[in-house]
């Protein structure tokens, strides 16, 4: 009998690999399927990435491997790759976000997928390149980045999905954070029809302000020498923090679980006689007060984007007199989106001249529609997710998106039934920080036990196929964020605009001493 199945499976996979190699035959609108071949199961090698807390080597089933590339503009080049298991697909299709401005495809997002027998695809976005030079010039590409690049490859992705099975997906998801969050919230506005559910975490989806913020945090702290905070004073004020708001959820843990509820006044740390470490200079203090406040128009008060919240101090970016920060995000819009020019310097914006000029041009990179009539009417299953602690994307954005919505579709409750936000408190951008931040998020290590509770992806599905909406979602916080070395706590992660609060009795790294509340914002 184990022969007979040995073989059977044997079987398929060759025949697999037949409807594999007939791939490159398709016939699609503006699209060539460059390479497909089948990928033996076993050890994969992935590519080092930096920063990202990924294995060298996955185990992996065998696959059907096909490349692509979509031209829609003779300006365009849209690569996408689509991972299909030979045995064993469940029937779904998922296709997963982007990091940054994108550039090549990452496999590390796509093997959890496969693993999970999903169908899976992802794209470049419309670019190979890491630098500037694709947008300077390229205002199709720059166009295929913001949402045409997504959309086509859903399209024909799942064409090639359904060339190999020889039958369409049963249920489309998405899946992105931080700029694939952007993304994720793109395709819910402008295309409701490409995905049955979509999770959008940490989204940078106020993409022209988004950059504001992180410029504004750079200058308050470096255009004044007097301002700098070194990292010891930083820590300093986290603990004065943490001494003033830590117990408002009922546990001293080093997270706030509702930073909206936090009004600390760096004022309180004034330096009474000279200056220390133990305390802040009115520079240092006013330098503070910027970055909770976030960047405004000197002139007219108007908020540009929001602050970040108390309990991030640790990550504050404060830069070092003399010095300005590497190249990162914050230069890669100005200087390629924005002014389209290599040479720009941060220290040339102008937060007061700025901002219109820039919406003006690229306001069709942001996806800040609050209309989701049309996603919700076909039956679009949204979740949405921010850590508290995010030191790049202000947590409050994807707050004030939320209730953009709930305004828009006519309350809590109607809103509810197919958009749910989680917030979660201590979790840094997408994943790490403090608090709990392994919940089946892209970037983040899996949960151990994995059901719909504790996973966002199963509970995603289940909301979509089963018409089950999400409670809440249990996180995980790994000792060193490293499931080797054992689980550190548990929180339950609540639907806004609840927040977790302990329950009075029980272990409290535990979730189950916890319950959702009523919450709010500032």
């Amino acid at each position: 009998m184990l022969l007979a199945t040995c073989c059977v499976a044997a079987h398929a996979v060759v025949r697999a690999g037949e409807k594999c190699d007939e791939l490159t035959a398709l016939k699609l609108p503006d699209t060539t399927i460059t390479s497909a071949s089948m990928v033996a199961a076993g050890p994969f090698v992935l590519p080092k990435i930096p920063v990202l807390p990924a294995q060298a080597t996955l185990n992996l089933p065998a696959f059907c491997r096909a490349y692509g590339t979509i031209k829609p503009t003779s300006d365009s080049e849209i690569r996408f790759e689509v991972w299909m298991p030979a045995a064993d697909w469940n029937g779904r299709f998922l296709q997963v976000g982007n990091a940054g401005f994108n550039g090549p495809i990452l496999p590390l997002f796509l093997t959890r997928a496969l693993n999970d027998h999903f169908a899976v695809a992802a794209t470049n976005n419309g670019h190979q390149e890491l630098g500037v030079s694709w947008m300077i010039g390229h205002p199709e590409k720059v166009i295929d980045f913001a949402y045409r690049a997504v959309h086509l490859t859903a399209e024909r992705a799942k064409d090639v999905v359904k060339a190999f099975y020889g039958r369409a997906q049963e249920h489309s998801y998405f899946n992105g954070c931080s700029e694939g969050g952007r993304e994720a919230l793109m395709v819910a506005q402008r295309y409701p029809q490409d995905f049955d559910g979509v999770i959008a975490g940490d989204p940078g989806h106020v993409w022209t302000h988004v950059f504001f913020a992180g410029i504004w945090d750079g200058r308050a702290f470096s255009d004044d020498p007097a301002a700098y905070i070194p990292p010891k004073q930083l820590e300093m004020v986290h603990q004065a923090v943490l001494n003033a708001c830590d117990a408002q959820d009922g546990v001293r843990d080093g997270i706030l679980s509702d930073p909206t509820r936090c009004h600390f006044d760096p004022v309180t740390l004034l330096c009474k006689d000279g200056a220390g470490d133990g305390c802040l200079t009115q520079p240092q203090v006013d330098a503070l007060k910027k970055v909770y406040e976030g960047p405004k128009n000197s002139r007219t008060g108007e908020r540009i984007n929001f602050g970040l919240e108390p309990g991030i101090e640790t990550s504050m970016p404060s830069v070092a007199p003399g010095t300005r920060p590497g190249p990162n995000n914050n230069d890669l819009f100005f200087k390629g989106m924005a002014f389209e020019d290599p040479k720009w310097d941060a220290g040339s914006l102008n937060f007061d001249e700025h901002v219109a000029m820039i919406d003006k041009k690229l306001e069709f990179l942001n996806a800040t529609n609050p209309d989701l009539t049309r996603f919700r009417r076909r039956g679009g299953k949204l979740i949405h997710y921010h850590g508290w602690g995010d030191p790049g994307v202000p947590p409050l954005t994807s707050v004030a998106y939320f209730e953009s919505v709930v305004a828009k579709t006519g309350g809590l409750k109607s809103t509810t039934d197919f958009y749910r936000l989680f917030m979660a408190p201590g979790m840094a951008h997408c994943f790490g920080g403090p608090g709990p931040n392994s919940f089946g998020n892209l970037l983040a290590p899996q949960p151990l036990e994995r059901n719909e509770e504790t996973d966002i992806g199963m509970a995603l599905v289940r909301w979509v196929e089963k018409g089950v909406a999400p409670a809440k979602i249990i996180a995980v916080k790994f000792q060193d964020d490293d499931p080797q070395k054992g689980v550190a706590m548990t929180r339950p992660l609540c639907p806004y605009p609840q927040v977790a609060a302990w329950a009075g009795k029980g272990d409290t790294n535990s979730a189950a001493a916890f319950v959702c509340r009523a919450g709010g914002t500032k």
